[in-house]
């Protein structure tokens, strides 16, 4: 059966992983279900609301991919709906009109033990009869609108968590529509649900009180009362609630850090719902397929970065090259790498790279670390492995380093094969291990002690620039034997 869902955030902020994570569901079960995927922006609170938070939610919802089939539509068009819905209460007897000040109803009820100061209002309200009431409102007297409170329960059963049930007896008469006419939050949503015909409403679980409050004004409108199911939070490697402290929490963030749209996606979607089986990397097809509310977990999900960026790696693996190498080039410019850096290379030359470091990286921006020594000189020598491969033993090192740099320079061809063949060769003339020349090496060409295949490394480095690398470090290796490295 086809469905309605929406996405209703306030662009009080940026897009944060919750968020997204919320929109994500509702987009898989509006994809799973032929149905219709909606964004309201809830704006009504102009203090906090800003146009640049509200291009935010957009482009964050492009940038996962999460087309809207509606929308965005905008709460704040609705004021004057919502009103009118406050008004009809009032007329129906289901609403009335509350002239004290907050503060004041708050201490008189506080005075006289009253549990809830919506008693209290109710009372006064009853007690100054509907035709005082109306005289002081025609006087202009400010009052806001509460809503009856009927006796009973208020009960749903939630997608998620199963049937739930809330005393009417502990929620108290709210506020639909503030003295100043504004309406609050429960009546806006109320209101712009039943206009868009939501029938299925997917959210955090942090909106579950709000629930029977809803289904309170659904019921008393006349209005068809949705499905709800109430996801469960996302919590940081601590258990608590994900924020700042716990690292990126917004997912424009994520995308500065070279996490793909896909993997944060399929990332997003293990974080509370499971597809029954030990299955982790899926496509969109995949998740839209297998998708189901049935399956979305009671217990809050904590969400791993290591996690996400193993499975960011898994996608970059997978990624054909054509569609890494603008990501790639756009993180080297922002590393201060711009094509200039690379200019005098083959054509061909930076896809061949990329094709070398995407199956090792994590990340785009890890692919750009991985990427300094090609596209920069070697301004220093890692400690940890210049200290093994070098301190331990300059003069052993420099003999080999030499010994390579012989070789090198008259090979026939500079292709792996032939490189890979003169160093072992060589190795076995000076009867080490042909590790003992590849170690040095290594951090002779790129300034560290782990790197993709070092005979691959050559390759792309170059005959010239890589003799020049050689030349550099046997100089430096001489410095150190002579103890001049001031």
């Amino acid at each position: 059966m086809s469905i309605r869902v929406r996405f209703a955030p306030s662009p009080t902020g940026y897009l944060h992983v919750g968020g997204a994570r919320t929109a994500l569901f509702n987009w898989l079960l509006a994809r799973s279900r032929g149905g219709t995927f909606i964004l309201r922006i809830e704006d009504t609170d102009r203090d906090r609301s800003s146009d640049s938070h509200t291009q935010a939610i957009l482009d964050g919802l492009a940038w996962l991919g999460l087309d809207l089939d509606e929308g965005p539509s905008f709460q704040s068009d609705g004021v004057d709906r919502h009103a009118t819905l406050a008004r009809r209460l009032l007329s129906e007897g289901k609403a009335y009109r509350d002239f004290s000040s907050p503060d004041d109803l708050r201490a008189e009820a506080e005075r006289l033990g009253v549990g809830h100061p919506s008693t209290l209002a109710r009372r006064w309200a009853d007690d100054m009869g509907e035709e005082e009431s109306e005289r002081r409102a025609a006087a202009g007297e400010p009052f806001a609108i509460r809503i009856r409170v009927p006796v009973g329960q208020t009960r749903w059963t939630d997608l998620v968590h199963g049937p739930m049930s809330f005393d009417n007896h502990d929620i108290d008469d709210f506020v639909i529509l503030r003295a100043d006419g504004s309406p609050v939050y429960n009546l806006a949503v109320v209101s712009d649900d039943a206009e868009q015909r939501i029938d299925t409403v997917i959210r955090g679980d942090d909106h579950i009180s709000n629930t029977p409050k809803q289904i309170l004004l659904y019921r008393a409108l006349d209005f068809a009362v949705p499905e709800f199911g109430h996801v469960p939070m996302i919590l940081g490697s601590d258990g608590k609630r994900l924020s700042k402290r716990h690292g990126a929490t917004a997912v424009e963030e994520y995308a500065e850090q070279g996490i793909l749209p896909d993997a944060m996606v399929n990332y997003l979607a293990l974080l509370g719902w499971n597809p029954g089986d030990e299955q982790e990397v899926m496509d969109r097809d995949t998740l839209v397929d297998r998708f189901s509310m049935k399956r979305v977990n009671h217990t809050s999900a904590v969400f791993d970065t290591e996690k996400l960026g193993w499975m960011n790696g898994r996608y970059l693996a997978e990624m054909p090259v054509p569609d890494v190498l603008p990501l790639f080039v756009e993180a080297l410019e922002r590393a201060g790498f711009p094509p200039s850096t690379w200019a005098s290379r083959p054509d061909g030359w930076l896809a061949e790279l990329t094709g070398l470091l995407k199956v090792r990286a994590r990340s785009v921006v890890e692919m750009v670390d991985q990427a300094r020594p090609f596209v920069g000189p070697i301004d220093e020598y890692e400690e940890k492995a210049a200290v093994k491969h070098f301190e331990k033993d300059p003069a052993g090192a420099l003999d080999r380093l030499s010994a390579l740099s012989e070789v090198f320079a008259q090979a026939p061809e500079w292709d792996e094969d032939v490189l890979e063949k003169l160093l072992r060769q060589r190795a076995a003339e000076l009867e080490v291990g042909a590790g003992k020349m590849i170690h040095p090496l290594r951090l002779a060409v790129t300034g560290r002690g782990f790197s993709p295949g070092i005979f691959e490394v050559l390759v792309l480095l170059g005959r010239k620039e890589t003799l020049a690398r050689v030349a550099a470090a046997c100089k430096h290796l001489s410095r150190l034997i002579d103890g001049d490295l001031s």
